[in-house]
């Protein structure tokens, strides 16, 4: 724990997170141009910077540009002064990393796994590897931020009635990762963090209105609108994997979907859906690598979707095709709706080729209105298997260096060894 610091009066409160950000974000790097960006005096300034360099969180180091007189020296973030852990889980699989307090990952690690082994199994793994990555590590944890495949509420940190993940429902995920890491911890929606981290760090800097839609195993989306992270007034915004098709999909009405409805989005082009229906091909001997696969391994995966597809088999070019068009469909309603500037396509599936691209660009732009697609940018997500990590990184920082829960902890020196600091409602992005 670092050193610490005088309370913060609630006048000085606004004032301090209004210097850290200009700082941590590098648009202010003098004491000057502190002053100029934020408006405020001289006295204020350099009373809150002492408060921060109290904290461990500031330094003042090499000297600067003179634009006249005496150099200023530069202030800097520390951005090593702790560390957090953070995780995205999948249904098949989770990416795991360690990120120093700027949000930047600095260790990064996947692992193959099954979201149905339950939360005990699940979190011990993730626990194990979080360790495993402590070793040797001088910095302290100063959170853990995790995001799950299903519906969160983000205030209690636990799963809500989570479609794909059984024994998850009401699990306390924050309360168990807080108290074994002596830590605040946060957990969201895995796809709420994939489009945190590709708005702060990847294709999506600079577009404030933007859907991320994962297609892996399921389907969903992730919304920044206006800049801010859009979790809905319980925390299921963004769940279009849940989107009924029957009655404009021929057939819908007779597949079930794994929340027990019928004709979801999810149950008809997701990862699942990809391979059932490619092993029902293969079995009737249509499609050549599809075919083989089975012979040789008795079972087909997406992954082997996208393999054959790669080669040309007919049965997989149709299904992803088909996907594309299905999850295009829907996010054309939402393009009418949110009038989003850009829609990245992330998951094992969503990030593959350019056939459910394609797809999905066709859908959205024969459905959409014309100014709602007049600058719209329809791509393929860049970080890939770090864009979980990096917004659970975001996450966690933007809840620590918030006004409410900075308030609590600055007066301690850091967050750590106070597990039981949680945000008492959803901040913004």
């Amino acid at each position: 724990m670092g050193p610490s610091v005088q309370g913060v009066a609630p006048d000085q409160l606004d004032t301090l997170v209004t210097v850290l950000d200009l700082v941590r974000s590098g648009r202010a790097r003098t004491r000057p141009e502190l002053a100029r960006r934020s408006g405020l005096g001289r006295t204020v300034v350099s009373q809150r910077l002492g408060q921060l360099e109290a904290a461990g969180l500031v330094t003042e180091g090499e000297l600067g540009m003179s634009t006249g007189g005496r150099a200023p020296r530069e202030l800097r973030f520390q951005a090593d002064a702790g560390v957090l852990l953070v995780a995205s889980l999948g249904a098949t699989g989770f990416d795991a990393g360690v990120a120093d307090l700027s949000g930047r990952l600095i260790d990064h690690r996947s692992r193959s796994w099954d979201i149905a082994a339950g939360p005990a199994a699940g979190l011990s793994r993730v626990e194990s590897l979080f360790d495993e990555m402590l070793t040797d590590r001088d910095a302290g944890v100063w959170g853990v931020g995790l995001g799950v495949p299903g519906p969160v509420e983000f205030a209690s940190g636990r799963p809500v009635a989570p479609p794909i993940m059984p024994g998850w429902d009401g699990y306390p995920v924050r309360d168990r990762l807080a108290t074994r890491y002596d830590a605040p911890a946060f957990v969201d929606n895995e796809v709420n963090l994939m489009a945190l981290g590709e708005y702060r760090a990847g294709r999506g800097v600079g577009s404030p209105d933007l859907v991320l839609v994962k297609i892996g195993t399921g389907i969903g989306a992730g919304l920044i609108s206006g800049g801010r992270l859009h979790r809905g007034a319980q925390g299921s915004a963004g769940d279009i994997g849940h989107v009924g098709l029957t009655g404009s999909v021929p057939g819908a009405e007779q597949v079930v979907c794994r929340c027990g409805n019928v004709g979801c989005l999810e149950a008809l082009a997701g990862g699942a859906a990809l391979a059932r229906d490619a092993t029902t091909a293969a079995r009737d001997s249509r499609g050549g690598h599809l075919a083989e696969r089975i012979a040789q391994a008795g079972r087909i995966t997406s992954d082997d979707v996208l393999l054959a597809a790669e080669f040309g088999d007919p049965v997989a070019v149709e299904l992803l095709s088909r996907a594309g068009r299905l999850v295009g469909d829907t996010v054309a309603a939402m393009v009418n709706f949110f009038n989003p500037s850009t829609i990245l396509l992330g998951g094992r599936v969503g990030a593959s080729g350019d056939l459910l691209l394609a797809g999905v660009r066709q859908s959205v732009y024969r459905r959409s209105l014309s100014l709602a697609t007049r600058d719209l940018q329809i791509a393929r997500a860049s970080l890939g298997e770090r864009a979980g990590p990096t917004g659970a990184a975001c996450m966690a920082v933007d809840e620590l260096f918030g006004r409410d829960l900075l308030a609590r902890w600055i007066p301690h020196g850091s967050p750590a060894g106070m597990p039981d600091l949680h945000p008492r409602s959803s901040t913004p992005a």
